[in-house]
């Protein structure tokens, strides 16, 4: 499993937009993505108008050439882009370790 972490900041005031469109976005466009597995969304509490979005995905190519490379992509960005302060960093990991009681 391939973990995409993506850093995103939002515009100031946004987060109830940004929440509702991250939601929807998910859940209509990168859920149906071949590998997708799952994903988790947590807003930073010292920033409020950052957030930190993971995305499981089967393999790294489900991500980058199955998603990205296709039309899905735009239509995820058309619905999470336009708060958005600046792209997002986005970067892959590959699980090492981890504990029993984190999921």
């Amino acid at each position: 499993m391939i973990l995409e972490l993506a850093d995103i900041s939002i515009q100031p005031g946004q987060n109830a937009a940004f929440e509702e469109a991250i939601q929807r976005g998910l859940h209509t466009v990168i859920a149906h993505a071949n590998g997708f597995e799952g994903f988790k969304l947590n807003r930073c509490i010292e920033s409020h108008e950052r957030y930190v979005l993971q995305i499981f995905w089967t393999t790294l190519e489900d991500h980058t050439v199955g998603f990205r490379q296709s039309p899905a992509f735009a239509q995820w960005r058309a619905i999470v882009g336009p708060v958005f302060a600046g792209p997002p960093n986005v970067e892959h990991f590959e699980l090492v370790a981890k504990s029993e009681s984190v999921a």
